[in-house]
């Protein structure tokens, strides 16, 4: 299968294209409807999703969805979410407004992947589209009463058996929160959401049905988490801080809860209870217990449980229910049924359907108060009195968990035209005879079988032929398969025992998904397929392993590797590439860059005819292995050469990356900025594909700001995105972003903070077994504690970095290597901080050899720091000008600040005491005091001799200080940025945050509330 799925025509009628028009046009109408409207409207003209994106300037998935939900569901489907405006509901019926409403493309709000896959598959869409039932509920105001009371409590479970209204119970007090202005998302579960990333899924996707921005950092999570605990744990985490900007009140409701009990789903479950912000509430529907641990929610007044008691309905109830089934019914009737059913709510609506169809010929009703009462009593007293051709259509159509008419058409005998079946299903569903409309609008509508009919109509089915049950999910699979629904289509290809074209039809789209970063549904696609036979089709088999190394599963990938080099001899040079890339791949993510470098020329042997994704992926890996060395220059050649092979979208960005961080390397901090901003922006537009890349560049960002002093920015940039940046990027990556953040976190006086940011490094490193990450992590730690003056934890965290260079000792790797490396340099720092000058001195020459040789000439640049301290606190002052000065050459080339400041707080007083008398030439001199003066903020004894900072100020930082300061100086935003050094789209980040923190909207304003203040120093 080249292509999975074809965008739905969209074609209405005149009267609703003028009612679509009115709705573009109106002032009144609410912007998110408005612009939906358009996209449907140039849908209409013909024109394709990608046209459609760019001219509006949204992504395509977000066109995707609504054009689905328009095919499927017509204006409603575009509407369902938007809370009806009075004024602009009369003023879109008149029509007549000329202004045209919408929001800047900038504001309109982003969709999840999750929720434009499943817009795609309407079957699947409605899971989180509340039932639509033909008739209006019966009002029940006791109960609904009590569920009103109940609106801002943490959970409220509904527990009863099949067919007591569980449903319809949510769904009455779904339409009081929705008037009372609450947020109501919904999920209709069934077994085949009891697996963790389809849970996850559906769950992500009815919050995008509400809110699509609250389920991103989830959303991008629940593909590539692994299944422990602790990957759970994340997952839950990301979606609760999804709603920690969130102000309106929402309610999940899960609906049929009964079908989980998988360990992990419920676990989640129990997270999501534990953690949800006040504003967010979970409703469950149940046949059984529910099995979390409500104990402390029920002690603490925040669970409303329903049971069977309560929903139940009362003699005055069923006397209601049955006049309004029957038109009328005599009192002493009533009751008798009340009697003979107990207020079961199904049994009820059973001999309704039975009297309406008897039409006054005598019965002798039997008790019905439960699942097996109604279906000894449907079976005999229902399905008996259908037409066979009636009988047989629901028969056939239990086979499928929701049906509409096409698909039913295609299950019975003769494929008889779609229009009278939709006819006869409309007739069962006013009826009232266990049929519900789930979906539809006046095109095609998605119905589903009440569990008690389809639980008596698959129990007939079992007693046909096995033949015949086999050629029914074959039917409904060819059916899927031409809609291009994949994962139904599989389904009933499994069920149909067809198991090679189940594998056929995964195959067939695995690696587009994979590519499009569709994991959830791909992992649930292979989960279907016996391992045998994914191992036998080695295309599939390379999918499968790399779904494997985004979980984390290495020992699966382990096996998997060792099965393909069995099949090497039949394998041609492509497919040979593939494990080579897998093998490299795994290295990457264990950091291991020996076996990355032993299969380097193979790695760079690249097919010509190799596909995109396999040269991403080596691209990939090269920039993890040039990366850790420094060797950008190498690393940007190389995706220049597949940029100029016509490699894919996202090599060319990573490329930019690479170059990025080239300029930054070669003091073009500007340049560099610039580029890696516009690489986020472009990789965050394109979704959960590019998550790697839009960590990654937001990685590199942060330590570019970072470098030239802002810490406060790069701290910005990086606290929500850290979780994720561990999850999705390399390890090299992950390393920086964490040094980044504790550094920043630490210069902010966090000190609590930045310790918690070194210890989840450290745990991040331990859980990979990454000893060389361990160290740099222990470097940064021990240096804190001995900024604080504790020298006994120093020692402590010392005598493990020993230990762990002892335990790689003799080992020839990169690994061994780079860890005995980072012991050396944390031992330097201790003899320092003990005043052993003459001992550091010994050492450092070799450590700076050993860095120089190495190509990481920032660690250069900071050994020769170090030893220039040593020699000044000898005496030897020559010696420690003349390291001085190497080092703040290499650093003016490669435009550092902060990493020549964090060697030691003396640093700034040293470059003082050496170059007091002059001698360096203009440039080098310029950067001296440039260096002096990133470090002023932070040293009491180096601030400027003007006056101090109004106290009325102390809610900006000193850079946010700064630029008002030039700001009050009449200096436009480029003139800002050459005097600190910073792009103008950081100043125009600073100034976003001063205006929000002194509650200004403008420069003038800003610049007043400056002068207001007093004058300088009258704090």
């Amino acid at each position: 299968m080249s292509r999975m799925r074809v965008d739905p025509a969209i074609a209405p009628a005149s009267e609703e294209r003028g009612l679509l028009h009115r709705l573009v046009q109106s002032g009144l109408t609410d912007p998110r409807l408005a612009l939906r409207a358009r996209m449907v409207l140039m849908a209409a003209d013909g024109l394709q999703n990608r046209a459609i994106a760019e001219r509006l300037g949204v992504g395509r998935a977000q066109v995707a969805r609504w054009r689905a939900r328009y095919a499927q569901w017509g204006i409603a489907g575009i509407e369902d979410d938007v809370p009806p405006h009075p004024v602009a509901a009369r003023g879109v019926a008149e029509a007549g407004a000329d202004a045209a409403g919408g929001l800047p493309p900038a504001e309109w709000p982003p969709d999840t992947p999750a929720a434009a896959e499943r817009a795609l598959n309407p079957s699947a869409s409605t899971r989180f589209m509340p039932p639509r039932g033909a008739r209006q509920l019966m009002p029940r105001e006791a109960l609904m009463e009590r569920l009103v009371d109940a609106r801002r409590q943490r959970c409220v479970v509904v527990q009863g058996q099949a067919g007591s209204g569980k449903t319809s119970t949510l769904l009455a007090w779904r339409r009081i929160l929705l008037s009372l202005d609450f947020d109501v998302a919904w999920l209709s579960l069934s077994p085949e959401d009891n697996e963790l990333p389809r849970f996850f899924d559906g769950v992500l996707a009815s919050i995008a049905e509400v809110d699509a921005g609250i389920a991103r950092a989830s959303a991008l999570l629940a593909g590539r988490s692994d299944s422990g605990d602790a990957g759970i744990e994340l997952w839950v985490i990301a979606l609760v801080q999804g709603f920690g900007n969130r102000q309106r009140e929402m309610v999940l409701m899960l609906d049929d809860l009964h079908h989980i009990d998988d360990a992990r789903v419920l676990q989640a479950l129990q997270w999501l209870l534990d953690y949800a912000p006040p504003h967010l509430h979970l409703a469950f529907s149940s046949r059984s217990p529910v099995p979390l641990l409500l104990e402390r929610l029920r002690a603490q007044g925040q669970l409303t449980e329903l049971g069977m008691r309560e929903l139940r309905f009362s003699a005055e109830e069923s006397e209601r229910y049955l006049a309004d089934q029957l038109g009328s019914m005599e009192r002493h009737d009533a009751k008798a049924l009340h009697e003979l059913t107990d207020g079961w709510i199904a049994g009820l609506q059973l001999f309704a359907l039975d009297l309406r169809g008897r039409r006054g010929a005598p019965h002798a009703p039997v008790q019905l108060r439960d699942a097996q009462a109604f279906s000894s009593y449907f079976e005999r007293e229902m399905l008996g009195r259908l037409s066979a051709q009636e009988l047989d259509l629901l028969t056939r159509s239990a086979v499928c968990s929701r049906i509409c008419a096409p698909l039913v058409a295609a299950l019975l005998a003769g494929a008889p035209p779609a229009a009278p079946i939709k006819a006869r299903l409309d007739r069962l569903v006013d009826d009232n005879f266990f049929i519900t409309q789930i979906g539809g609008h006046d095109r095609e509508a998605w119905y589903r079988l009440h569990p008690l009919l389809r639980e008596t109509l698959l129990a007939r089915l079992a007693l046909w032929p096995a033949a015949a049950r086999r050629a029914l999910h074959q039917a409904a699979q060819d059916w899927f398969a031409a809609r291009g629904d994949i994962d139904d289509a599989v389904h009933h290809a499994v069920e149909a025992g067809d198991m090679e074209r189940a594998l056929a039809m995964v195959e067939g789209c695995a690696r587009e998904l994979l590519a499009s970063g569709e994991l959830n549904q791909l992992s649930s696609l292979l989960r279907r397929l016996p391992l045998q036979g994914i191992e036998a089709r080695f295309d599939l088999h390379v999918v499968h392993t790399y779904v494997q190394m985004y979980a984390r599963h290495f020992d699966g990938i382990g096996h998997s590797l060792q099965r393909m080099e069995q099949q090497r001899d039949t394998l041609d040079a492509c497919q040979r590439y593939d494990i080579v890339l897998l093998r490299c791949a795994m290295a990457a993510q264990l950091d291991d860059p020996d076996t990355v470098a032993a299969l380097l020329p193979q790695l760079l042997d690249i097919p010509e005819n190799a596909s995109e994704m396999a040269r991403s992926g080596r691209s990939n890996v090269l920039c993890w292995l040039d990366l850790g060395e420094g060797r950008y220059a190498h690393v940007r050649q190389a995706f220049d050469d597949d940029r100029h092979d016509g490699g894919s979208p996202r090599s060319r960005l990573l490329g930019r990356c690479m170059h990025a961080l080239g300029l930054a390397h070669q003091g073009q901090a500007g340049q560099a900025e610039r580029m890696l901003r516009e690489v986020l922006r472009a990789s965050e537009q394109r979704g959960v594909a590019y998550v790697g890349l839009t960590y990654t560049a937001a990685s590199l960002l942060a330590g570019i700001l970072h470098e030239q002093g802002d810490a406060e920015a790069a701290r910005a940039l990086l606290a929500p995105r850290i979780a994720l940046v561990e999850r999705v990027a390399l390890a090299e990556i992950a390393l920086r972003a964490r040094l980044v953040l504790a550094d920043a976190l630490w210069i902010a006086g966090r000190r609590s903070e930045a310790f918690a940011c070194i210890d989840q490094l450290e745990a991040y490193a331990a859980a990979g077994g990454m000893d060389r990450v361990l160290a740099e992590a222990l470097v940064v730690r021990m240096r804190r504690c001995l900024q604080q003056g504790e020298m006994d934890q120093g020692l402590a965290v010392l005598q493990r970095l020993d230990a762990l260079a002892a335990g790689r000792a003799g080992d020839a790797s990169s690994t061994g290597a780079r860890t005995a490396l980072a012991a050396q340099r944390a031992r330097v720092e201790m003899l320092l901080q003990t005043r052993d000058f003459a001992a550091a001195a010994a050492r450092l020459p070799a450590l700076v050899d050993a860095f120089e040789q190495g190509g990481q000439e920032l660690r250069a640049a900071q050994a020769r720091l170090q030893s220039a301290l040593a020699q000044r606190a000898l005496g030897n002052l020559a010696a420690a000008r003349a390291q001085l000065l190497a080092a703040v050459r290499i650093g003016h080339k490669l435009g550092l600040l902060r990493s020549m400041l964090d060697v030691s707080p003396e640093v700034p007083r040293l470059l003082d005491e050496l170059f007091s008398g002059g001698g360096l030439d203009p440039v080098l001199e310029f950067y001296v005091r440039r260096v002096q003066a990133a470090a002023a903020p932070a040293l009491p004894q180096a601030q400027p001799a003007g006056p101090a900072r109004p106290a009325a100020l102390a809610v900006l930082s000193e850079r946010e200080y700064e630029v008002l300061a030039l700001l009050a100086q009449a200096m436009p935003n480029k003139k800002i940025a050459k005097v600190l050094n910073v792009s103008p789209d950081t100043v125009k980040f600073h100034l976003k945050n001063i205006y929000g923190k002194l509650g200004v909207t403008a420069r003038d304003e800003a610049v007043a509330r400056l002068r207001d203040l007093g004058p300088p120093g009258a704090g």
